[in-house]
């Protein structure tokens, strides 16, 4: 009976939520624009990259 009304709920509610199709649509970020995503890639891919080098000159220069 409960089984019964969970799967009916699940099947209702994905049935009931549409979302748009197509390369890059189902991305939290827009891939429309070319240059803006070559910067936030840039911004993204070089945080984590120069994080530890950041981290390491801050360590050294500490008095």
């Amino acid at each position: 009976m409960l089984s019964a009304g969970v799967r009916r709920f699940a099947t209702s509610a994905i049935r009931r939520s549409h979302y748009e199709e197509g390369p890059g649509k189902n991305l939290p970020f827009s891939v429309d624009n070319k240059w803006r995503l070559l910067a936030m890639m840039c911004v993204f891919f070089g945080s984590g990259f120069g994080a530890p080098f950041f981290i390491v000159r801050h360590q050294l220069l500490k008095k």
